[in-house]
Formats: C-alpha cells, structure tokens, sequence
C-alpha cells in the first residue's frame, strides 16, 4: 500500500491509500486536488473517509460525484456520509483492517481511523497534529486530552497523517516549552529543511509526538514548569490543567 497526502487549500491535504489500482481518500475538502491526483496516478476511488464536519474536510465530495461508500463519523451530520460510523467500528476496505477511535475535543464526533498491521497508519484529521492539536470549537480540554492519550497509546511506528501543514509554526510553541528538548531541537532542523525543499513535514510518526509534541506530555515535569508560567497559569500540576493552560496559550501565540 502506498500513503500519498494531496495537497489543498493553502496547508490541507487529502490523505491517499492505494494499491495501485484503487484508492482511499481522507477528508477531501476539495475536489480538483483529489481529482487530478487520481487521474496522475491512474486510481480508481474506493471509498471516502471523513473525520468531521468542517468544510474543508467534507466540501469537495459532493462536486466529486462520487457513487460508492462515504464513511464517516455517526456523531456529526454530514449529509453525504453513507456510513456512520463509532468508536470500536472496524472496516475492511483494500485488503486493509481499519479500527475507528472517536476523538472528540476538536469538534464534538470527530473520529480517527486507525489502520493496523507491520506499518501501522494514523488518520487522524483536526485531533493531532504534528507537534500540535487542534483547537477545541466544540469539545473540552478533558475530551481532548482523554482524545490524545488514546491516540499516544497507539504503536511507536505507527505513521501520523494530519489534516494541515501546521508543524513548523506547531514546533515554535513546542520550543517555547521544552527549549531544552533535544529531540524537539533534531526534528527542528530536520522538518524545516523538509519545508525548504518544498516536501511535507507528514506523516510523523506516534514515538516523535509522544517525545516532541507537548500537548502529548502534559505528565512531563518540563511541561508543567511550563504550564505554571503560562499567560493563564495551570491551577494544579495535574494532566489535564496543564493541558489546558498549554492549548489556552497556545490559541494566543
């Protein structure tokens, strides 16, 4: 199986799984992308996969026109979806097991698909993102953190496929609280020389989030010095209050 993000908008991408001849695509905010991408690579679309009902992750299926399955999350209304889905669903689709975890924080029935095997695959949409997550429009800081820890629990290798190019401006933040992170400062580098070339920052992989990505660390004694600085200080050293000092300052950063 080959993993293929699509570029869309100004830093979306639509995730793309195929063999060869037949494909998956995640959250295809935009048709003309997804299209052409198709067409380059001579696939035939299989199925759509949604992760929640924000515009640019729903707004090209329709002009798409596409006549097979769309799955998606059962807990949000999203007119095209054939299938919804929720947590402990599994999908046979492509030769491939794929196992839904609802994640909610971000919006209120986002779901992730998690996608098993020898190369493990996270799509994970608006909940994670590399060295980030997602603000919360509809859930709170205690979903999105038991949203997280479920996701850090997955495999070390398993490959991180978020919806936005946000790492760069993600790893500033994360350097303002763990400036003396060492592994922080490598995928520093490493992600901004990617950029620099003009390649994806994604997939990450689930072991460098868990060592570089704060809002996964919130246990780490780092994060909750941290946490006790912020602009709206942590009330104890507890997970979850250091969680929601850090996504607090970050929507001010």
């Amino acid at each position: 199986m080959s993993l293929l993000p699509v570029p869309a908008f100004a830093d979306n991408y639509i995730w793309l799984l195929h063999d060869g001849r037949q494909a998956l695509a995640v959250d295809p905010g935009e048709a003309a992308p997804l299209r052409n991408a198709l067409q380059a690579l001579g696939l035939q679309l299989a199925a759509i996969l949604v992760t929640h009902h924000h515009a640019d992750h729903v707004g090209g299926i329709s002009e798409l026109g596409f006549a097979g399955p769309v799955y998606g999350p059962a807990g949000e209304s999203i007119a095209e979806v054939t299938h919804p889905l929720q947590q402990g669903d599994r999908l046979q689709l492509l030769g491939q097991t794929l196992e839904v975890l609802e994640v909610p924080g971000h919006t209120a029935g986002h779901i992730a698909y998690f996608v098993g095997g020898n190369e493990p695959i996270l799509f994970c949409g608006d909940t994670l993102f590399g060295a980030g997550c997602g603000r919360l429009f509809e859930g709170s800081p205690a979903q999105m953190l038991h949203s997280l820890d479920q996701l850090a629990a997955l495999p070390d290798a398993t490959r991180v496929c978020c919806a936005h190019e946000y790492t760069l401006s993600n790893l500033r933040f994360a350097q303002a609280i763990e400036p003396d992170n060492p592994a922080l400062q490598a995928r520093q580098r490493q992600d901004e020389a990617r950029r620099a070339a003009g390649q994806p920052t994604l997939p990450s992989r689930m072991d460098l989030e868990r060592a570089t990505n704060p809002f996964l660390r919130s246990r780490e004694p780092g994060v909750i010095q941290a946490a006790a600085r912020a602009p709206q200080p942590a009330a104890d050293t507890s997970p979850l209050a250091v969680f929601t000092a850090l996504r607090a300052w970050k929507n001010q950063f």
